[in-house]
């Protein structure tokens, strides 16, 4: 049953008899004779009352609380019912006012100056919903950001060009212990100790436009093993730890295939994942893949323009070294309104993942891409691919795409908030990064080019 034919259904018996003493919910005190009975009670009254389950009572806690202060036990029952008898009794109406403050949520978050703090997008909308409305309409209403986010990446696909689906790591510093996920931690990207949360962010990317759709919060052992802090800011008994490859790969596993989007490469430049490990646990034979790939990765050169290397089991920089001849120039013109044309150096070089604990490779045959910039300066990327027949050109150019994520979520995403969340409850952060991903999406569109 969907959450919100649900939730209608368990208003109704919380609410049961409002129809009695509320027949004209603009005059609360026409029946003020039917109200003497049950105006005493609170909300945590009815609820002890009516013996609920623990999921059917979080989910009215949840859907209450922006109407309660946060707390059933301060909600006053009659109070409630009034409120649902303006909506007309109907679970719809219900939606229709979580519309109305998602649209003010969306809105602070364009247009508030500074940090996107709840009280500064509330102070945005004009008084027209409070700051602790928002607060609890985030961090503790029922609502399920998963079909929002599935709605914008179909909406972008209909409407943009998407060339790949572009997985990133996102770091947000905090300066607590109490958020949830974040920890003090060494991040090899930054290359200094932080203390922050970890996200994996799937990008909808194109020359002209990206944006992202989907996120997936880091949860280590270490965090969830900490009971008193786990139920602090309530995180379901169902969540378990996960690396941060597992957490990329579940990420990108429900985006793609579980989301029947568009079949677009999946390009994943996270720098800190076992790259051998995600290829062969979640890559998705059928999903064209472009995996960033650390100097040290080790794999099993079998490229025959390399004799000296095949059969080798060497580090990916390595081999890249032994190919510095078979270096070409790789050359595109992108789809941007000024059509600029880009040349990198790019060689390709046939290898397999090597075999572990005595048994064969069972991925089958990839490329090692290495790119360098047009005159040959500076670090060479090495990637690794499933897309063995591509041309290199076309496989250096989805690489940039993972350059201009980088670019746009410095000029979009920490305009409209992406890092600003201060709840620290476990579905408010992702409602907060969804509603900010929307932001996102509206700036980069409104920036096209018609």
């Amino acid at each position: 049953m969907a959450t919100s034919q649900r939730v209608g259904e368990l208003l109704g018996r919380v609410f049961e008899g409002s129809r009695d003493y509320f027949p004209r919910p603009d005059e609360p005190l026409y029946r003020a004779d039917l109200l003497k009975s049950v105006d005493p009670l609170s909300l945590a009254d009815r609820l002890r009352a009516l013996n609920l389950s623990s999921e059917d009572r979080s989910l009215i806690h949840g859907q209450l609380a922006t109407y309660s202060g946060g707390d059933a036990a301060n909600g006053g029952l009659t109070a409630l019912a009034q409120w649902w008898a303006l909506c007309d009794w109907s679970a719809e109406r219900l939606e229709q006012d979580q519309h109305r403050k998602a649209l003010y949520y969306l809105r602070g978050l364009l247009e508030a100056d500074g940090r996107k703090f709840i009280r500064t997008i509330a102070a945005r909308s004009g008084h027209h919903v409070s700051e602790q409305n928002l607060h609890h309409f985030v961090s503790s209403s029922t609502w399920d950001w998963v079909p929002m986010r599935q709605a914008l990446a179909h909406h972008l696909t209909a409407i943009t060009h998407v060339q790949a689906w572009v997985a990133r790591l996102l770091i947000i510093p905090k300066s607590g212990q109490h958020s949830v996920g974040v920890e003090r931690q060494f991040f090899p990207s930054l290359g200094q100790v932080l203390n922050a949360q970890r996200a994996i962010g799937v990008w909808a990317a194109s020359d002209v436009v990206t944006a992202p759709v989907n996120w997936r919060l880091h949860l280590t052992q270490t965090w969830l093993e900490d009971h008193r802090r786990r139920s602090q800011v309530a995180i379901p008994d169902g969540i378990g730890p996960e690396t941060l490859t597992e957490c990329l790969g579940e990420a990108c596993l429900e985006t793609v295939p579980t989301w029947n989007l568009s079949l677009r490469p999946l390009v994943v430049d996270t720098g800190e994942i076992e790259v051998a490990t995600f290829i062969q646990e979640f890559a998705d034979p059928g999903i064209p893949l472009l995996v960033r790939a650390d100097a040290g990765t080790s794999l099993t050169s079998t490229d025959p323009l390399l004799p000296a290397s095949e059969g080798q089991t060497l580090p990916a920089d390595q081999i890249m070294a032994m190919a510095r001849d078979l270096r070409r120039p790789a050359s595109w013109t992108d789809r941007r309104p000024d059509s600029a044309r880009h040349t990198h150096l790019a060689a390709t070089v046939r290898v397999t993942l090597p075999a572990t604990g005595g048994s064969a490779p069972h991925y089958g045959e990839l490329t090692l891409l290495g790119v360098e910039d047009a005159g040959g300066r500076g670090r060479t990327q090495l990637w690794l691919t499933n897309m063995t027949t591509a041309q290199p050109a076309l496989l250096v150019r989805l690489t940039r795409l993972a350059d201009k994520v980088d670019a746009d979520f410095t000029d979009i995403s920490e305009g409209v908030g992406m890092r600003d969340f201060t709840g620290r409850s476990f579905g408010g952060r992702p409602r907060h990064i969804t509603l900010a991903s929307a932001a996102h999406a509206v700036v980069a569109l409104s920036r096209r080019t018609p």
